[in-house]
């Protein structure tokens, strides 16, 4: 007799004295969890994602429509980028001055290598968690580019791509879509706790907190 069905003999002990029960999963199981946690503002909804955003070693700057070309061109010159990844649906408004690199099909890790940063947009970020989330939308585009690239800028529109708890992100989201929950730039520590950037993504995180009103 195998292992498997030694523990699946006793289970099936354990539960023959049970009353057998058709009740379907999703029915069974109580799904009453909390949406959010505290009744906040919108404004300390945002302050907690910047706050955790930073906590999380991302980089956090503040903005409104008018000014975010230029917010965007002086943090890709802070980093001396010259070749900027782009999706196909970034506002063309947003960037200048720089070599925009197209995010095509047939591009490869060395291609995307020699990228200096990538510019997406977001689906949804979550304060409560500091997490952004994308989508692959057309302003974000496929996973590879902000996965490769060592720098990347995310921008963030306030206060309609901010939610305050995960399930309110869930309800935002398709779970067909291919999602990249990100807090915070890759990193990854070893048994010691010596914490590595940069091992499965970009070592440099800057998000961009875009005013809409």
């Amino acid at each position: 007799m195998s292992s498997r069905d030694l523990v699946l003999g006793r289970v099936r002990r354990a539960l023959a004295d049970t009353d057998k029960d058709d009740t379907p999963y999703e029915q069974a199981m109580s799904r009453a969890y909390l949406q959010r946690h505290g009744d906040r503002t919108v404004e300390e909804t945002v302050d907690l994602l910047a706050e955790n955003l930073t906590d999380y070693r991302a980089i956090v700057h503040r903005s409104d429509a008018e000014h975010l070309p230029a917010v965007l061109a002086r943090l890709l010159t802070a980093r001396d980028a010259h070749r900027v990844a782009v999706p196909p649906g970034l506002p063309s408004g947003w960037l200048s001055g720089v070599e925009q690199v197209p995010d095509r099909a047939e591009s490869t890790p060395h291609d995307l290598d020699r990228v200096d940063s990538v510019v997406t947009g977001c689906a949804v970020a979550i304060a409560e968690t500091g997490t952004i989330v994308l989508d692959g939308s057309p302003d974000q585009g496929r996973r590879r580019i902000t996965l490769v690239p060592d720098h990347h800028i995310c921008v963030v529109r306030v206060p309609g791509q901010v939610v305050s708890s995960v399930p309110e992100a869930l309800e935002r989201l398709d779970p067909a879509r291919p999602l990249t929950w990100i807090s915070g730039p890759s990193a990854t520590s070893d048994i010691e706790l010596d914490r590595v950037e940069g091992v499965h993504g970009p070592r440099t995180l800057e998000v961009v907190l875009v005013s809409e009103e």
